[in-house]
């Protein structure tokens, strides 16, 4: 047998390791977001969500503009197709809103659970809005993800109440995020996008904040916020843009299909938070459910990625 090409096994070398760092970028980065949602779930009770949301983005719209005058300069500032960055604002928007007012009032794991249903209704709205062609497989995922949300919400479904429908309302609004992102995609840098998706959607949850005050409910009384709710809100505004970019530089490593399934970190990182943090200690029937959402979650992802290699 003929001796191994020394210069073909090093690049095989050097591919092996780069992806290794993707994957563990990758880890870093959604690790670093779940993160950030248990800090945001640590300000339950001294601020409203939808206030906190307002705060977060706020911070965050200012510090990604102040970076993309860094980087591209004036004529970075652009706004192309101006509808769809409309919808991915408002989607991105609302799906922040719903989630951070569930991870308020039900623990962190079944919330960030249910949203990994997100691929699933993608794949649908994907069907409706974009004309894509639907797989049988995807109907099956989506049997299979449906039936596992419903047993993550189960042993709370009865005290929650209509609050169950926060986490689905988010992966709702969050696959609409998703659709509206393949509609904008190439229309600028991945910079430009960011600061768009978030400069339309900072408007939107300021006045939900704002309808929210003048409801009358006591519960979304906007009052001057403790320094401590400032800070908390800013340190989550660094940690979900340098999760971002962890996950952008994973992309760069190793190929998007193989970074994808890292997501499911998230689970694991939020479960550990809720039970070290605030005692939420995960109920064995949920974590059946959400081991149901990321079975159906994977094999969706897998199928689409043979396809795309076909």
């Amino acid at each position: 047998m003929a001796a191994e090409n020394p210069e073909n096994a090093a690049k095989l070398r050097i591919s092996g390791d780069s992806t290794a760092i993707g994957l563990l970028l990758a880890l870093a980065g959604f690790a670093c977001l779940s993160m950030g949602d248990g800090i945001i779930k640590s300000i339950a009770g001294e601020w409203p969500g939808l206030a906190v949301a307002a705060l977060r983005y706020t911070i965050g719209s200012i510090g990604l503009l102040l970076l993309l005058l860094m980087v591209e300069g004036r004529r970075g500032l652009r706004c192309p197709r101006p509808w769809v960055q409309i919808g991915r604002g408002v989607s991105v928007a609302l799906a922040t809103l719903f989630f951070f007012s569930a991870i308020f009032v039900m623990p962190l794991a079944d919330a960030t659970a249910i949203q990994f249903t997100a691929p699933m209704i993608t794949a649908i709205l994907s069907t409706l809005m974009l004309g894509e062609r639907m797989p049988r497989i995807t109907w099956y995922a989506t049997g299979i993800a449906f039936v596992g949300m419903i047993l993550v919400l189960q042993p709370n479904i009865f005290d929650l109440g209509w609050s169950v429908l926060l986490p689905i309302g988010a992966a709702v609004c969050f696959s609409f995020t998703i659709v509206f992102n393949r509609m904008a995609a190439g229309s600028g840098s991945g910079l430009l996008m960011q600061v768009l998706i978030s400069a339309i959607a900072t408007p939107v949850m300021i006045a939900a904040a704002f309808i929210g005050h003048v409801s009358g409910v006591e519960g979304l009384h906007v009052d001057m916020p403790d320094w401590s709710v400032i800070a908390r809100c800013a340190l989550v505004a660094v940690t979900a843009s340098f999760g971002h970019w962890l996950v952008y530089m994973a992309t760069t490593k190793a190929s998007a299909a193989e970074t994808a399934p890292m997501v499911y970190v998230q689970l694991l990182t939020a479960v550990a938070i809720g039970v070290t943090f605030y005692g939420d200690y995960p109920d064995p029937l949920a974590m059946g459910g959400a081991a149901l959402i990321i079975v159906a979650g994977l094999w969706l992802w897998n199928r689409q990625r043979r396809r795309a290699a076909a």
